[in-house]
């Protein structure tokens, strides 16, 4: 687990100041830790000027510079969050081709209340991808857990939203010794700037919006199937889905739900926590809705807390969010697309759409339990990358993950699974 003679080199992080705690904590490991920043919304939450490397060029030229600090700084280890946006896909290929240690952050496969850490990949690139139930069951062989519930909301909402603004008007404002930067998603950083203070100062109005659906839909005492919908610029939807715009999902969801679902069944479709209003969703469910003749038995719902739906729903479908493992938790059927981790044929439904939304096959609840059980052995940490209670948390277990030799899935292979922490909620 000793840190001396290894030098970490940190690309983008979550926003907010996570990374550069982490990068502390490693340094009083006694590690080297360097951070390349890309914009000045990464240098405003890198506190720590000697480690910082200001990168201003463009991405054609990127893979050169990259190569080249990582020769100056004797790099062992890169450290980043999210694999697929174009810096950091042609830096894990170079550090691959290297040898080095690659170590990727991503929100939790069962957040809220936890954060996922994994080697090489995260999502669609993970080494979950490849592994089965039963290779799962016998690397748990001689453990036992008391697996937590999963919680039935996110624990730090505000200051995710929060964060994300202060980074954003960083980046517009001060980004002016960076003027090569641009974004990895296909919007300017000014309208997502205007994105996120909008969902700020409507924040009461889209809450009122959200109790008045639910309550309605509570109350109709008709089933119903629910849709779980994920941001339309998250990579998970962009790089591991099938489909190009939620658009497409969308109408994809309600002419199977039209052509399957008995008469008398509705369908509930929840918008992603942080959904900021970029695709019209109400509108464009309206439409389709309409158009299939089904607008009565459609109903949108902003965000808020999953369980109150989910308790009294008949099923789940969604591309690949996370979120879908609340559903499993509960024994529910699921219908997914696209790749996730937790795309296991023992507790996702391979039947047509259509033919779901009619005779929903129930998973397997046994064989997700394992693999929830091997999750929270293995690449699912307690704590949360932007609540002060959640970092602490973070903190105190990630830094030993990431200096010990093996991976976490390494680890429980070979009987040696990092401790686990008490779940507590991150508030």
């Amino acid at each position: 687990m000793a840190a001396e003679n290894r030098s970490f080199l940190f690309l983008q992080g979550p926003h907010g100041p996570f990374f550069h705690r982490l990068g502390q904590m490693l340094r009083a490991a006694g590690a080297d830790v360097w951070r390349v920043g890309f914009n000045q919304g990464d240098s405003a939450f890198w506190h720590h000027r000697p480690s910082y490397i200001p990168y201003r060029g463009t991405v054609e030229d990127w893979p050169a510079r990259f190569t080249e600090l990582l020769e100056r700084h004797h790099t062992t280890d890169i450290v980043l969050y999210g694999d697929t946006r174009p810096i950091h896909a042609s830096a894990v290929e170079i550090a691959r081709a290297r040898g080095l240690r690659v170590h990727v952050f991503e929100e939790g496969y069962l957040r809220p209340y936890w954060v996922t850490y994994e080697r090489g990949g995260s999502n669609g690139h993970s080494r979950l991808m490849e592994t089965t139930v039963p290779q799962m069951r016998r690397a748990l062989k001689g453990l036992d857990l008391d697996l937590p519930d999963t919680p039935a909301k996110w624990g730090d909402m505000r200051q995710h939203i929060f964060y994300g603004a202060l980074y954003h008007w960083f980046v517009m404002f001060l980004n002016f010794r960076y003027r090569n930067f641009r974004p990895h998603r296909n919007i300017t950083v000014a309208r997502e700037l205007r994105l996120y203070l909008r969902r700020i100062a409507f924040m009461p109005a889209i809450s009122l919006s959200r109790k008045i659906a639910t309550w309605r839909i509570k109350t109709g005492g008709f089933p119903y199937h629910l849709a779980l919908l994920q941001l339309e610029h998250d990579s998970s939807f962009q790089q591991h889905g099938p489909f190009d715009t939620q658009t497409d999902f969308l109408q994809m969801l309600i002419e199977g739900f039209a052509a399957g679902a008995p008469q008398h069944h509705h369908l509930v479709i929840k918008s992603h926590p942080l959904e900021d209003g970029r695709v019209p969703l109400p509108r464009v469910i309206a439409r389709i809705a309409r158009d299939e003749g089904v607008a009565a038995r459609v109903h949108y719902v902003r965000g808020g807390k999953l369980a109150r739906l989910l308790d009294d729903a008949r099923s789940a479908v969604t591309v690949n969010s996370t979120a879908a493992q609340q559903a499993l938790w509960r024994g529910l059927p699921l219908k997914a697309f696209g790749t996730a981790v937790y795309l296991k044929p023992e507790f996702v439904s391979t039947q047509s759409l259509d033919e779901f939304f009619q005779t929903p096959t129930r998973p397997d609840s046994r064989a997700y339990r394992d693999y929830r059980h091997y999750l929270l052995e293995t690449s699912q940490i307690t704590g949360s990358f932007y609540s002060a209670r959640g970092r602490r948390q973070l903190l105190r277990q990630v830094v030993d993950m990431m200096l010990s030799p093996d991976d976490p899935y390494e680890a429980l292979d070979a009987g040696r699974p990092a401790p686990r922490q008490h779940l507590r909620l991150v508030k």
